[in-house]
């Protein structure tokens, strides 16, 4: 027979912790049950279950009296025992350190979670409590399981480590004594020795850890602008731990409580990467785990109010602020695509998808959005089919070599993009010139697929529905680098008039945020129109290339 395994110092603790409250209760001393106490744990079964357990060396002694008298002091000498091994490398020493666990804590995780892990210690526990629905020890039993001057029960308190590190739950209905405290399931999975995640973490979680050496940087760390992927470069790089979870914002606060409880177990810092803003569950949760660091990443500032009541850092996204990560144009992208690390990511997960083309892997990234509400045209025909003056074509060509060129201009050469590095062009001439044929010979010269707003799709006769539907496509365009080409574009961009109702109000509230929008967009914006002059002046101001398409006069129409 194969000699039995010695018990870690946390068994034998609660081994020897239940032993005595058992003891007790054979004496009468705290609640004393009757014969076949709970119905069906009577005194020859706790007996029996008392010599089994693994953290105590031999049999009960007949008489519970003198067992009692021993029983004290060897509780005393197991829970200094208990303490020095919380700095041992153990699953169990590791998720105390990790929650900054304070002794008083430490031992009644201890007792819980041995209570967890093993169906007879739950059978000696429903002894203790003379119930057999009491498998858990609860509320009333964990009050008087300690010494006097022990926190035992405020240590499961609403407020207190345990519940801030969601490693213990506490029953909410009954009456309050009898309320059973229970272990999470991922910490008893980790202590048993299973790394799986927590099955209430926000999907699309992960793990990353930082290149190099700890970082020792803020526990609680504010990362606002950029993009998704250099946002969460920045946060690895200045907030403090060495492993991080990396998470979507939690739809529910279980899932916030799961987050905290993953991290603790695994020693990890946390990165949520926001949408917009953080909710009322996640600023109560993050700040009541400080014993985590935390970094909240956001394409803006996050208001005042809403973060967390802890003390905070914040580190805004810039090119200086993000160590190894260069934001200039892909280094094998021959036509100057000019990608985020999050769309370059992206363009490089896709490019097995596609046949390893760079080309089709960039259009890829924005055709699932613009598909609803604009048409893609697949430029197909080059310079050779474009029938236009010398001057119109080489002011065409001149607007191909500004976009491509504008890497060198703006990153090499040190040129502010003001306000941005995007290109406005503008084709005015009468139907049947060719100001969609070189739209399309334009967006083929870059490599790009060009995109014809179908107005049908984008005007809404609904107060805001338009913008709503103008910045899906100027967002989804900003991610996929593509040609916009607004034919008839006088429709929307026309002169805004003097209000005389709310539908004149509406209308130039539209064109002025097409004015606002087209000076942040960072691509090709070609802007069609039989009269040029319809168009509003501030957005003639904002035209950086104007070519004028003439009737083609008759060698030219041959």
């Amino acid at each position: 027979m194969a000699p039995a395994l010695t018990p870690q110092p946390w068994v034998a603790y609660a081994d020897a912790a239940l032993q005595r409250e058992g003891l007790r209760c054979r004496l009468a001393d705290g609640r004393a049950p009757r014969d076949f106490a709970g119905l069906y744990v009577d005194h020859a079964d706790a007996e029996r279950i008392l010599t089994t357990l693994p953290g105590l060396d031999g049999p009960t002694p007949d008489e519970a009296g003198p067992a009692l008298a021993t029983a004290e002091p060897r509780l005393r000498e197991l829970r200094r025992a208990l303490h020095a091994a919380v700095h041992d490398e153990t699953a169990f020493g590791r998720l105390a350190r990790s929650a900054g666990l304070a002794c008083a804590e430490v031992e009644v995780l201890a007792v819980l979670a041995a209570v967890e892990l093993n169906a007879e210690r739950q059978r000696l526990v429903a002894y203790i409590q003379d119930s057999v629905n009491l498998p858990r020890l609860a509320l009333g039993t964990l009050d008087r399981l300690f010494p006097e001057a022990h926190p035992g029960v405020r240590t499961v308190a609403p407020a207190a480590r345990l519940r801030r590190s969601a490693l213990v739950t506490v029953e909410t209905e009954g009456p309050w004594a009898t309320r059973t405290v229970s272990v999470a399931a991922r910490v008893a999975w980790a202590l048993v020795g299973d790394g799986s995640p927590d099955p209430d973490l926000p999907a699309d979680t992960t793990v990353v850890e930082p290149p190099g050496v700890d970082a020792a940087g803020a526990r609680l760390l504010l990362v606002p602008g950029g993009d998704r992927l250099s946002r969460r470069h920045v946060a690895v790089a200045g907030c403090a731990g060495r492993r991080f979870l990396v998470a979507p914002t939690p739809a529910a606060p279980a899932g916030w409580s799961a987050l905290v409880r993953e991290a603790t177990v695994g020693g990890l810092g946390v990165i949520v990467e926001l949408d917009d803003s953080l909710p009322a569950a996640g600023r109560s949760t993050i700040a009541a785990a400080d014993h985590l660091a935390w970094a909240l990443c956001t394409a803006r500032e996050l208001p005042l109010a809403q973060i967390p009541p802890r003390p905070w850092s914040e580190q805004r996204v810039t090119p200086a602020a993000m160590p190894g990560l260069v934001a200039e144009p892909h280094p094998s992208d021959a036509h100057g695509h000019r990608l985020t690390p999050t769309q370059r990511a992206l363009v490089d997960q896709a490019r097995a998808g596609v046949g390893g083309d760079l080309d089709a892997a960039v259009r890829r990234l924005a055709s699932g959005e613009l598909d609803e509400l604009a048409v893609r045209v697949q430029p197909r025909r080059s310079w050779a089919d474009l029938v236009l003056p010398d001057d119109q074509t080489a002011q065409l060509r001149e607007l191909v070599a500004r976009y491509r060129q504008r890497g060198v201009v703006y990153g090499c050469w040190g040129f502010p993009a003001a306000p941005s590095a995007g290109l406005v062009a503008a084709f005015a001439g009468p139907s049947g010139t060719g100001k969609t044929l070189a739209a399309e010979v334009v967006a083929g010269a870059l490599g790009l697929d060009l995109y014809k707003i179908d107005l049908s799709a984008v005007v809404s006769k609904y107060i805001g529905e338009t913008e709503k539907n103008l910045e899906r496509i100027f967002s989804a365009a900003a991610a996929g680098n593509v040609v916009l080409f607004f034919d008839e574009a006088d429709a929307l961009f026309g002169k805004r008039s003097e209000v005389g109702d709310a539908h004149d109000r509406y209308a130039n509230i539209e064109v002025s945020y097409l004015l606002q929008r087209l000076e942040t967009y960072d691509g090709v914006v070609v802007l069609a129109t039989n009269l040029q002059g319809n168009m509003d002046q501030a957005f003639l101001r904002r035209i950086d290339s104007a070519v004028e398409f003439p009737l083609p006069d008759e060698q030219q129409r041959r």
